[in-house]
């Protein structure tokens, strides 16, 4: 559960921006279905994210997925590898590090976590966690230039590894290395907790729903519902592994390569069932079609995402997606977003990020006023990031919740439209 994403020059992100979860009490729309509570945090189920075509919406995403790949990757890095960095470019002189720091919920306590780093090492990092939103925050670690100051109280684990740490290492996934219990925790949140995705190169999470569904996992029944629910044609979807076959022009050396690493292993294939009707209607059979050759891009999308979506719902993950709507009808957009904004539908409080220019989900009905947030580029490119709740208009008025949103949106009145010059 996350409450707060927070990065700093990253790509066309360049001053510091966060991106909030934490619910706005002035607010009353829709709490009993897009609200939830933990540890008497109140947060929101779902976010959405408008903006022009380059207005940094995809940067947002990307920023998060960076922060979790570096997280995770820290603990296989080499003394003088480089640490992957990319800062906004279009500042002359722009030596500033980046930043990421994320607020989240695991288990009994609310962590905050971040780092500062460039091309070659660590600048600072910084662990924290309290229990409620009142509770005093406590110090595990902080890093800088200096050195490690660890708390021997809170943060036992770190004791005496301060020395042991390279400077393009997180000192967190070093204490994790050795056993240490609340690096553990927090890093599982980053793992297991907190998947980011795109809707536009989804096929490189097939496999990842062709196992899904493959091992039937206890979501995958949910996720064949969903399925039968928007009415893509098939009833059923059926998974059998297959030799992996090596092209029979390959040459001596590389195939005999080639049958030494893939001895033993099998492609899941996959294949969608739909019913064969008579003249008059009635079913009278059913045939199997390679799903990837026979469905539609939409719907091969649609499976692409079900792994994560359904993974999320089950386990009460992060979900964020990138083009949530891309080859993806109105309707279909809305009917996953209720998924997760539904109590019923998401009893174990997942929640969904996502970036969108579907206009149609800009409803009360749909979302609150702090689920819509925009992101639009300045005059010198840079990427402002802002709430529909932040938005002050022209009478000095702040939106209403019986307002329009969608109409106002495409009037330019809340910003984030792209503008095309007349010639």
């Amino acid at each position: 559960m996350i409450l707060e994403f927070t990065v700093e020059n990253y790509r066309s992100v360049y001053g510091r921006k966060t991106l909030t979860l934490t619910a706005d009490k002035a607010l009353k729309e829709c709490q009993e279905t897009n609200l939830f509570t933990h540890n008497k945090h109140t947060m929101l189920r779902t976010l959405a994210i408008y903006g022009a075509n380059s207005s940094g919406k995809t940067n947002i995403i990307r920023a998060l997925h960076m922060m979790t790949s570096l997280v995770l990757s820290s603990i296989k890095l080499n003394d003088n590898d480089e640490l992957n960095f990319d800062p906004f470019l279009l500042l002359k002189g722009n030596t500033r590090p980046t930043m990421f720091e994320v607020i989240f919920l695991k288990g009994d306590y609310c962590y905050r976590y971040g780092f500062r780093y460039n091309a070659e090492k660590i600048i600072d990092e910084w662990l924290f966690r309290k229990t409620t939103p009142r509770s005093k925050e406590l110090m595990m670690f902080v890093r800088d230039e200096e050195g490690i100051c660890v708390d021997s109280n809170n943060f036992p684990e770190g004791v005496d590894n301060e020395a042991k740490t390279n400077d393009n290492r997180l000192f967190l996934s070093l204490c994790q290395q050795l056993g240490g219990e609340i690096s553990k925790q927090v890093i599982s949140w980053f793992k297991s907790d907190l998947r980011s995705v795109s809707g536009i190169g989804n096929s490189q999470y097939r496999t990842y729903s062709k196992v899904f569904f493959h091992k039937k996992d206890p979501e995958s029944a949910n996720a064949l519902n969903f399925f039968k629910k928007i009415k893509t044609g098939f009833y059923a979807i059926h998974t059998h592994e297959e030799e992996v076959e090596i092209p029979e022009n390959m040459p001596d050396e590389l195939r005999t390569l080639f049958q030494k690493e893939l001895t033993g292993k099998k492609n899941i294939e996959l294949e969608s069932i739909h019913n064969i009707y008579s003249n008059k209607g009635e079913i009278i059979g059913s045939i199997n079609f390679p799903f990837a050759e026979r469905e539609s891009s939409g719907t091969n999308k649609l499976f692409d995402l079900s792994g994560p979506i359904f993974y999320a719902l089950h386990n009460g993950a992060v979900l964020a997606i990138d083009e949530l709507d891309a080859k993806m009808h109105p309707i279909i957009s809305q009917y996953i977003i209720s998924l997760f904004n539904n109590p019923e539908s998401n009893p174990n409080n997942a929640q969904l990020i996502f970036t969108t220019h579907d206009t149609h989900l800009l409803s009360q009905k749909m979302l609150r006023r702090d689920q819509i947030w925009f992101t639009e580029k300045d005059d010198r490119e840079q990427t402002d990031l802002y709430c529909l709740t932040d938005i002050v208009l022209p009478d000095g008025s702040k939106p209403r919740n019986d307002s329009n949103y969608e109409k106002n949106y495409i009037a330019g009145r809340y910003g984030a439209i792209p503008y095309i010059l007349n010639d």
